[in-house]
């Protein structure tokens, strides 16, 4: 029988294949188990700013595009508009020459209707070619009695006449054409200028009312 001794205790069988460090590794894995999990949360703060970063790409890339869409369309309607503003031209231009070279036609219209020459067929064609131009928009222009524009009539003859106030139109030699706003052709005519030292016509009917014995006759008599 054996004795035991005393104040100790007996302690456990360690097997002889245990390694001595693995109570202290059991620490060392919880720690690393909370490395990985923290580790995917700082992953996806990383991709999130990528994201981020990729989005304010994209919206830069988008406003660029945007604005080079835009300016290719406003050069495009203002390409529009120059082409069409061209092609009104083109036609006003090719409208008025051809007119042009019908004013000559039209002046032997007018002389013949005046001596009284256009009948019969000549005058069924002539108001069709009149009608004709006036479609295309030719527009006759010059009378007797208007003032003097020298944009839009042309003096071929140049008197005095004691009965006009200002340079006026008193014969239309050859009538004026245009297109619209545009002179084609001035009117021809002849002009007549107030006479040298004349008074005018205001003035001289006062001077004449004045003197006329008859009026003051007349007051003579009321008075009596």
């Amino acid at each position: 029988m054996s004795e035991e001794t005393p104040g100790f205790d007996e302690k456990p069988e360690v097997p002889a294949d245990a390694a001595p460090d693995d109570a202290a590794a059991e620490p060392k894995a919880a720690a690393s188990s909370k490395e990985e999990a923290a580790a995917p949360a700082g992953d996806s703060a990383a991709a999130d700013v990528a994201l981020l970063a990729q989005l304010d790409q994209a919206r830069t890339a988008l406003g660029e595009r945007t604005a080079d869409l835009q300016r290719l369309q406003a050069e495009y309607q203002n390409y529009r508009r120059r082409v069409e503003r061209d092609r009104i031209a083109v036609k006003e231009i090719a409208v008025a020459s051809l007119l042009t070279e019908l004013l000559p036609t039209l002046d032997d219209i007018g002389r013949a209707r005046e001596h009284g020459e256009l009948v019969g067929g000549f005058k069924s064609v002539a108001e069709s070619l009149e009608t004709a131009a006036a479609k295309m928009g030719l527009q006759q222009f010059g009378k007797e009695g208007e003032p003097f524009d020298p944009t839009i009539h042309e003096a071929l003859m140049h008197s005095y006449a004691p009965d006009v106030t200002e340079d006026t139109c008193v014969a239309i030699l050859q009538p004026g054409y245009r297109i619209g706003e545009r002179t084609i052709r001035p009117a021809r005519v002849a002009v007549a200028e107030p006479q040298p030292g004349a008074a005018p016509k205001s003035e001289a009917a006062e001077a004449e009312s004045a003197s006329d014995p008859s009026d003051k006759d007349a007051d003579a008599a009321d008075n009596g």
